[in-house]
């Protein structure tokens, strides 16, 4: 499985569901609440993040091993 690594800006979380977005190089990533690496299951909109690529469910990359810069 390859991987990719990449910085870009929290669009949207949502704390109930557990679901947010990022943007980098204006794609939009998904991502889950369990893939925040400091196991805190938060992250605020707007934060620059550190993350890695991963192929996700269907094919569809998503961000995971989420991170503050």
């Amino acid at each position: 499985m390859s991987t990719v690594r990449g910085t870009g800006t929290v669009t949207a979380f949502d704390d109930p569901d557990g679901i947010g977005t990022l943007v980098v190089a204006g794609r939009v990533l998904r991502f889950h609440a369990a893939a925040v690496a400091d196991s805190s299951r938060h992250v605020e909109v707007g934060a620059v993040v550190r993350f890695v690529e991963r192929p996700g469910h269907h094919g569809v990359w998503e961000a995971d091993s989420i991170e503050p810069t």
